[in-house]
């Protein structure tokens, strides 16, 4: 039996324009990607510091909301720069001393290559070794005459990020001057007063999931920073050939990176280990363990039960925004994806909510009779 479906023009134009329109808002939302990452970030820092904003505001002559803002952003400025200069002089150190110790490595190489030459010789594998080291000259050649493009590249790379970096702290600072008369001026919009007030509940209830996870997360990446670095201060005391300054870079490392959802901590472990190790293998050892014993406790205890209340999504929710978030916005979406999802959430909730009240009222007869007088009116 065949069946004949009859479109008007209208509705397949409206159609295809629908398509057509989805299509390029993706197109221009992939192509305003670093724009939206950095408006993101900024929304999400001006979010993070409302509260101690107002507070400070609250306590200035004349409540002056352009003050608190201003001496919030001078205390992460100021912390921000203490990062960097206690962080910035043990990296420089270590790869002195890494560097020093290439010599070494090198000497003690050519001592044992007697034993290797009599191996080559022995199973005729000169041939091999000769193109072994013909192609690692080739790619030395090659890296040397990129060099000057790879130094270019990574100081533009430096530039776009302090100029990134400079945006993410202007747009904060300017939505947390402006936030409260664009509320304002919002909801002055409404005419539907019940309406109204439905929206402001959501959007508290965003508001608490948002600042709930940056504040929990910034809580547990402290805890994590400061254990790791008082760790290390205190392996320096068992091993003499550890510096002791490397417990502010671990510290930091620990910090920036646990800010990432799931991965973030992994990868500070890994590289913490590789800093120890060019220093004290067995204190790179302990460390490790440390590390793994730690995560168990934070995983368990401490994350638990600082993030139980903020955003209440389940581990496959997590892992599937952290995952959308890494991959389409990089480490800054791996960041910000869990309270994003947090907020889908909640407007899916009330959706759902909102859906099954009108079902109710739909299916009550005098509802029915009530909108049927209506309609032959």
């Amino acid at each position: 039996m065949k069946v004949r479906i009859e479109i008007d023009t209208q509705t397949f134009v409206r159609f295809w324009l629908v398509v057509i329109g989805f299509g390029l808002a993706g197109l221009a939302i992939v192509s305003a990607k670093t724009a939206l990452i950095i408006i993101g970030v900024a929304f999400f820092l001006a979010l993070a510091l409302n509260k101690p904003v107002t507070a400070l505001a609250n306590r200035l002559p004349g409540k002056s909301r352009v003050g608190g803002t201003a001496l919030a952003f001078v205390a992460v400025v100021a912390f921000i720069g203490l990062i960097i200069f206690t962080v910035i002089p043990p990296i420089v150190s270590q790869s002195v001393k890494f560097a020093d110790t290439i010599p070494g490595l090198v000497s003690s190489a050519s001592q044992q290559s007697q034993g290797l030459d009599e191996f080559v010789d022995k199973y005729n594998l000169q041939p091999q070794v000769d193109n072994a080291v013909e192609s690692v000259k080739d790619n030395a050649t090659k890296w040397a005459a990129n060099i000057g493009t790879n130094v270019l590249s990574s100081i533009s790379s430096l530039a776009g990020f302090l100029t990134s970096a400079f945006l993410v702290l202007v747009l904060a600072f300017l939505m947390l001057i402006e936030a409260h008369s664009w509320l304002r001026r919002i909801w002055s919009l409404y005419n539907d007063k019940a309406r109204m007030l439905r929206h402001q509940e959501l959007a508290t209830k965003m508001y608490g999931v948002v600042t709930g996870y940056v504040t929990g997360q910034l809580t547990v990446s402290s805890i994590g920073a400061v254990s790791a670095g008082l760790f290390v201060f205190i392996l320096s005391f068992f091993f003499k050939d550890l510096d002791p300054s490397l417990a502010m870079p671990t510290a930091a490392v620990t910090f920036l990176l646990s800010l990432v959802p799931m991965f973030g901590a992994t990868i500070a472990g890994v590289i913490i280990a590789m800093l120890l190790a060019l220093n004290s293998l067995p204190a790179a050892i302990i460390f490790i363990a440390y590390f793994v014993i730690y995560q168990q406790v934070e995983n368990n205890f401490i994350s638990p039960k600082i993030q139980s209340k903020a955003v209440e999504l389940s581990a496959l929710a997590v892992l599937t925004a952290v995952t959308i978030g890494l991959y389409v916005f990089g480490v800054a979406g791996g960041i910000i994806s869990i309270p994003i999802a947090g907020c889908i959430k909640v407007l899916l909730e009330d959706y759902l909510k909102q859906a099954k009240k009108n079902r109710v009222k739909s299916d009550k007869p005098l509802h029915k009779f009530v909108k049927k007088i209506q309609r032959e009116a």
